[in-house]
């Protein structure tokens, strides 16, 4: 319809279109883009919009799939379907598409996170080949040369082409180094004439030189001549070139059919990738918008939250509020001149046609949109001269054709209504506009200065008013949009702030009825308790805040305490193993040792010597034991803290057992439970376990997130400008990063230039381990200025 599509000019979403366009790859994208409409399906826009927030995801999880060799190939498969021979270019076009197709397939494989299953119909579908990728690369080599193996054919004709050529030379030389020549010839070199190889002879010695003319400069002082002794191998040449051409066109012909039979295949690759293609520019324009997926409302309602418009600089847009339909279906916003009123009307009205055409909104979680029959705008001064159209005339011409296509469930979105005439008319004709378009069943959002609309919207059930807050201290507007609160013009304080005569503006303040004065006071009133209200509940939202934020440090001192404990139960069970063990190993000493003193003792003339071994292995467990003791009364050296508490963990002094304290008597004897066994204990006989894991926290936590921001992997790295010392560390850091994403394939680029950041990559590659391989760039990839790795 002509009107919609005048009203989204209006509303400027061509310009959002275009930014879409510039974040796709292709052409095919970039014309879909452009082209898009909102959707008038429910169904429709959900799933467009599930498929931009799948995209969205995917992008922050791997990047963007590589869309670079998407090109329309649908009417060179159909020439081909016709028989038709396709040239080098055309095939290395199908050749990239079907690389495309491969590198989509493999950014996708593995992906099962519900997250993105929205868009996995479209990898699914994807076909690809890679024997006719690979043999459409194989042959050509770029749009002006063959390759030699393309056939066993052209590889005999032309290592023949290259030994005549090398015997003509030879046989040139010799003429054009032979002394018996060098007066004859004009230079001593070797030149083409229509396609033969000639000499330059001097035009009064061209009977020096017998042969066959081929040519004469423009001066004619020079005449080209075939010296007679390679007229035979020149010939010969002529019918190796003629059956080079003719073997050229039979690859290029066998490779045309080929791309025949897989035309099907080709053309439905085409067009998923170019849809692909479009729906990824859709994730990146909302990466780049800082956008949300809105909901879908069944209801005729719209609420969004900290809305943008977003093609304001994200830094200089202030978010407003706005709610429209359910209690109301009509908003009239109010307030001074460059307040904001008419920015808020293009807010409301393109973020609903952005969501209906699949795009996120640059709006808060929590935003709702419905799905509308028509967004119709009377927006901005169409007045024309040639029309003979005043600006009341032009607003009107507008508003007739808007009502004539008014239908339930269209938002209509009025500026100024009723400008540009008497203002009690001009009001008058408003509301009456208003209340036609409300019956018939339509949302509206109109902005105005005039009183009696505010009055209507006051008193009118399911009309709200709205105000664009204005601060007069500043003569600056805030351009936040207030719900509930009609706007005040503000002309007479703006007017006194900026220097008009007091007696000016008292005199027009006489002459403002009394009507007016008190409606004003009472909106000047309504706008004062307003303040003090938001106020008041910013500063509930502040102590809010702080009450959260005591509580999640309550929370992680907690967590702290709680994993100390658990270090300090497990200190404890490896210090008893240890002790077990150590006295383990000295009683199986003392045992052996009995043994042996027993052995010994059988001989009285051992006896002495028995009697010195007994005081040694005595004086070893005397030895053991203080060992044992020592340790504890170490831990048991430092003084209490503070007095225990019911939940502490504590340590029996002189015993090394740990406990907790399950309550603290008056006299101070503490109930304690360890393990299976409850038992007291005074509190000198007891010391608290406290440590401090917070700067271990700190580091794991610092650790996680390290890690966490390392699994987001592009697919390629630009190395270009680097030195070499500086560009192998980034690359390395790359792959790294590249493994932990689960890529497959991906683009390192080091640019052509004098080869030496290249030759260095590939060196460093070599060297690399987990690499399945590594090569360089072919056509439509970059060629010798990319290295395609993969892993």
């Amino acid at each position: 319809m002509e009107l919609n599509e005048k009203s989204y000019r209006i509303l400027e979403l061509p310009a959002v279109l275009e930014m879409l366009a510039d974040a796709a790859v292709s052409e095919t994208a970039k014309e879909a883009a452009m082209a898009m409409r909102p959707s008038a399906s429910i169904a429709s826009v959900k799933s467009l919009l599930g498929e931009t927030s799948a995209a969205r995801n995917m992008i922050s999880l791997k990047g963007s799939p590589p869309f670079s060799g998407v090109k329309d190939i649908r009417a060179t498969v159909s020439r081909a379907d016709k028989g038709g021979m396709l040239n080098a270019k055309e095939l290395l076009d199908v050749a990239a598409l079907l690389r495309s197709s491969a590198s989509a397939m493999a950014y996708a494989a593995g992906e099962r996170d519900d997250s993105v299953s929205a868009i996995f119909y479209l990898f699914n579908a994807i076909k690809s080949n890679k024997f006719l990728e690979a043999k459409i690369s194989s042959a050509i080599v770029s749009e002006d040369e063959i390759a030699d193996n393309a056939s066993s054919d052209l590889y005999d004709i032309r290592r023949h082409l290259r030994i005549a050529s090398d015997k003509v030379r030879q046989t040139l030389n010799k003429i054009i180094t032979s002394p018996a020549y060098s007066k004859a010839l004009q230079e001593p070199i070797i030149t083409v004439r229509n396609g033969r190889y000639v000499v330059p002879v001097k035009a009064e010695q061209k009977s020096a030189v017998p042969g066959l003319v081929h040519d004469i400069s423009s001066s004619g002082a020079t005449h080209f001549v075939e010296p007679m002794a390679v007229v035979q191998i020149n010939n010969e040449i002529r019918e190796l070139m003629a059956k080079e051409k003719q073997e050229i066109e039979r690859i290029l012909r066998e490779l045309s059919a080929d791309v025949a039979d897989d035309g099907d295949d080709l053309v439905n690759d085409f067009e998923v990738l170019a849809a692909l293609d479009l729906i990824f520019a859709k994730g990146k324009l909302s990466n780049r918008m800082d956008a949300a997926e809105p909901s879908i409302s069944d209801d005729m309602v719209i609420k969004l939250n900290a809305a943008r418009h977003p093609l304001l600089p994200a830094r200089d847009a202030v978010p407003i509020d706005v709610r429209l339909g359910g209690e109301f279906d009509t908003l009239v916003i109010t307030g001074p001149n460059t307040g904001g009123k008419t920015v808020s009307l293009k807010t409301i009205g393109l973020l609903c046609a952005m969501a209906q055409c699949g795009l996120h909104i640059p709006a808060a979680d929590g935003s709702i949109v419905t799905i509308l029959n028509g967004i119709l705008a009377d927006i901005g001064d169409e007045q024309s001269i040639e029309q003979s159209l005043s600006t009341f005339s032009s607003h009107m011409t507008n508003i007739v054709d808007i009502l004539a296509n008014c239908e339930e469930g269209s938002l209509l979105l009025f500026d100024e209504m009723g400008a540009g005439t008497d203002p009690v008319e001009g009001a008058a004709l408003a509301i009456a506009i208003i209340e036609y378009a409300r019956k018939k069943g339509a949302l509206i959002a109109a902005t105005t200065h005039y009183a009696e609309l505010k009055i209507y919207a006051l008193t009118s059930p399911g009309v709200m008013n709205a105000s664009c807050e204005f601060d007069v201290e500043t003569l600056r507007p805030t351009f936040r949009l207030i719900l509930g609160v009609p706007g005040k013009s503000n002309a007479f304080a703006i007017s006194d702030r900026l220097g008009l005569p007091g007696e000016i503006i008292e005199d027009a303040r006489q002459r403002v009825s009394n009507e007016n004065v008190s409606f004003e006071d009472a909106i000047a009133g309504l706008e004062s308790r307003r303040i003090e209200l938001e106020n008041d509940k910013l500063e509930t939202s502040r102590l809010l805040s702080d009450a959260h934020n005591a509580r999640r440090v309550a929370d992680e001192i907690k967590k702290q305490l709680d994993d100390e404990r658990g270090k300090a139960v497990e200190n404890a069970k490896r210090e008893a193993a240890r002790i077990l063990e150590d006295a383990r190993r000295t009683a199986d000493a003392v045992m052996d040792e009995l043994r042996d003193l027993q052995r010994r003792a059988a001989s009285d003339a051992d006896r002495a010597m028995l009697n010195a071994d007994k005081a040694a292995l005595f004086r070893r467990l005397n030895e053991a034991d203080a060992s044992l003791e020592a340790d504890v009364a170490e831990e048991d050296a430092e003084g209490p803290t503070r007095a225990p508490v019911a939940g502490d963990r504590v340590r029996l002094r002189g015993l090394g057992t740990f406990a907790d304290v399950i309550s603290v008597s008056p006299d101070g004897v503490l109930s304690l439970r360890a393990g299976i066994m409850n038992i007291t204990a005074r509190s000198d006989e007891v010391s608290i376990v406290e440590a401090d894991v917070q700067p271990e926290v700190k580091r794991h936590l610092a650790r996680s997130d390290a890690m966490l921001r390392e699994v987001a992997a592009s697919p390629e790295i630009d190395l270009r400008g680097m030195a070499v010392d500086e560009a192998i560390p980034v690359m390395e850091r790359f792959l790294d990063n590249a493994r932990l994403a689960k890529l497959e394939i991906v683009t390192v680029i080091h640019g052509k230039g004098t080869g030496v950041l290249r030759q260095a990559v590939q060196q460093c590659l070599r060297q690399q381990r987990g690499l399945k391989s590594f090569r360089l760039g072919r056509y439509g990839e970059g060629e010798d200025g990319v290295t395609i790795i993969e892993l």
